[in-house]
């Protein structure tokens, strides 16, 4: 039998990974000149790297693993699984029982008339998806002028060409172009872009901007708005309470289409099931991934409600798949991580246990010099970091300069916490204890420490 363990020595597997690894989201020659950092196992809340490191994962992987690492129980139904059906797809008129019990369950934990799974391999495979979804709505209704998608700008909806296109980020779209059709309005951000205004004025008026794109281009031309009910990659932008409120009606009022791109925020993340229940959104459409199966497998999916499913089910063949929808391996995984989140009440957990003990320590974080604002929705947060937190003002020079500063700090002090720009953001799994809060605290207020004595060293003024 093959197995796979750490028989190298660090520097050795940091070659390897140079000479024949291509990374995500990464500056290739920088990471050979480094050095990767080298994961070689992991249990609970807790990474251990090549070199005998014990680091605490505020960032449960990327946005996923909810209920930990090295749950045995989804290893032995992974195995079970592959003994019985390792693989078979869902063309040609097929199903199987894993990828069944999966829809059955979803469907039952989605809100409203959510009924119905089309499943893929990642929320970007799901989000491809949508973009087809909608469109072949549209012309089955008799109205195939409809084909414009409104997204947000600084949204992140993958990194494939169509999720990469409704995603509002710049980097991406530079790296290979965008679809036609997909047009972007401003965030609702307030700590960076909300002026003199307050947070409700200023949530509303981004919300407006909607309905402004909308008769700019017409609304027999719009199929939907899609937007993620936290930013996640973004920076975690929380947005304003009156954002949200403003969307669903203008949504209602001109008969749009609704995506809520639930990758992050789904499955317990921010206290409820997903997010769309937290921020009060009815979406005709959810995107789902990453805590569907605590990123034990690949695995993502369309939630969708009944009138979209009729509509395109009545008529003929819908032509789009992967080979990989419905995977029975993941599919049967996905359905064991759900009975364990069920059953062990993880998502009471983050609303009744971690998220009100988190909350009051991620918001003294404001007390220290460099943090302008620490925002958190149940296990999702972000502090904005800032020369002077009177002006809300952005450091000189290379805007994520200090975020990146501060994020090597995190990592020297065996802590995960991202950098977006220069916010710092978290989102551990969800079955973090408050012990290991404490922890995750204890080493964010020293990484803050040092960035702030390095930035000094430097000659940056902080404002008292």
């Amino acid at each position: 039998m093959t197995t796979i363990t750490n028989h190298m020595p660090t520097a050795e597997l940091q070659a390897l990974d140079a000479a024949h690894h291509m990374h995500p989201f990464t500056a290739g020659a920088e990471l050979a000149a480094k050095g990767a950092r080298i994961i070689t196992r992991a249990k609970g809340v807790w990474l251990t790297d090549s070199e005998g490191n014990r680091i605490i994962d505020g960032m449960a992987g990327l946005w996923c693993v909810n209920i930990g690492y090295g749950r045995k129980e989804l290893a032995d139904v992974a195995a079970r699984q592959i003994e019985e059906l390792s693989y078979y797809n869902t063309f040609f008129q097929t199903s199987h029982v894993p990828a069944i019990a999966l829809a059955a369950k979803i469907a039952e934990l989605a809100p409203g008339d959510l009924n119905h799974v089309f499943f893929a391999g990642s929320g970007s495979e799901a989000n491809d998806t949508n973009i087809r979804l909608v469109r072949r709505y549209w012309e089955i209704k008799g109205q195939p002028e409809k084909r414009v998608i409104i997204a947000r700008k600084n949204g992140y909806h993958g990194s494939t060409l169509g999720g990469g296109s409704l995603g509002g980020m710049s980097g991406i779209h530079k790296n290979g172009g965008m679809l036609a059709g997909i047009v972007h309005i401003d965030e609702p951000n307030w700590w960076d872009q909300g002026g003199d205004a307050t947070p409700e004025a200023f949530g509303l008026a981004r919300a407006q901007q909607l309905e402004q794109k909308i008769l700019e281009m017409g609304v027999e031309n719009i199929a939907a708005f899609i937007g993620e009910p936290v930013q996640g990659a973004g920076g975690v932008i929380i947005p304003p309470s009156t954002y949200w409120p403003e969307i669903q009606r203008i949504c209602d009022k001109y008969g749009i289409l609704l995506i809520a791109d639930e990758v992050i925020t789904g499955f317990g993340r921010t206290g409820n099931w997903f997010g769309s229940e937290t921020f009060g959104i009815r979406p005709h459409i959810m995107t789902i991934a990453k805590g569907l199966s605590s990123g034990y497998m690949p695995i993502g999916g369309s939630i969708v409600c009944d009138e979209i499913a009729n509509v395109i089910g009545g008529a003929g063949d819908f032509n789009h798949g992967y080979t990989y929808s419905g995977h029975p391996v993941a599919a049967a995984v996905a359905l064991e991580n759900l009975r364990i989140m069920q059953e062990e009440k993880v998502v009471e957990h983050v609303r009744d246990v971690a998220n009100p003990y988190l909350a009051k320590k991620w918001a003294a974080l404001t007390d220290h010099p460099l943090v302008g604002e620490a925002k958190l929705v149940g296990l999702m947060g972000s502090i904005a970091l800032t020369p002077n937190k009177a002006t809300r003002a952005r450091f000189a020079g290379d805007q994520g300069r200090v975020g990146y500063a501060c994020r090597e700090r995190c990592f020297a002090n065996n802590l995960v916490m991202r950098h977006v720009g220069d916010r710092m953001i978290i989102a551990p799994p969800l079955v973090i204890t408050p012990d290991e809060i404490d922890v995750l605290i204890e080493r964010a207020w020293k990484s803050l420490d040092e960035c702030l004595a390095g930035l000094k060293a430097e000659g940056t003024q902080i404002a008292a």
